[in-house]
This record gives C-alpha cells, structure tokens and sequence, in this order.
C-alpha cells in the first residue's frame, strides 16, 4: 500500500508541476502552485519525514502562492492607474 501511495503522490507531482510550466496567467500558476505544494506535503508525509512535509504545507502550499497573488493584484492595480494617467 505504501508504494502505491508513492506512486500516485509523485504522479500527482509531476502532473501539477508540468501544469504549472504550461500555464501563462500568473494567478492560474500560484493555485495550481498551490496544488502542486499539497501534493509535495503529501509526498513526503508519505515517505515519512513529517517535519519536511509540515514545512512544504506552511510555504509550498499558503506562503508562496499568496505572495505571488499579491504581486500580481500590485502589478495590475499599478498597470491600471498607469493606463488612467496616460488617457487624462
């Protein structure tokens, strides 16, 4: 049962990894970023080093993925009021 758990933790890994590459719209990758930090917490849980795991779902899963929303809501917020400024 272990190796089965291994299995589909790193295939769910692997899939959410190459999602995350081939996704262009940053908020789209911080979730599936997000997912894909699951999976790795999962993973290692799996592989039984819990204190690596409890770090991935604190920063993989929460911390990574929210300060990339962040930015990008930064980002538009400042493309917009640029975009204002030069119609006036």
């Amino acid at each position: 049962m272990n190796d089965w758990l291994i299995g589909v933790s790193l295939a769910f890994v692997v899939v959410t990894a190459t999602v995350a590459v081939l996704t262009r719209d940053p908020a789209r990758q911080a979730a599936v970023l997000s997912a894909q930090g699951l999976g790795l917490a999962v993973l290692f849980a799996v592989l039984q080093a819990p204190d690596v795991a409890l770090s991935q779902l604190a920063v993989g899963t929460a911390l990574t993925p929210l300060l990339i929303l962040l930015t990008v809501r930064k980002i538009s917020r400042r493309a917009a009021e640029e975009n204002e400024e030069n119609r006036s």
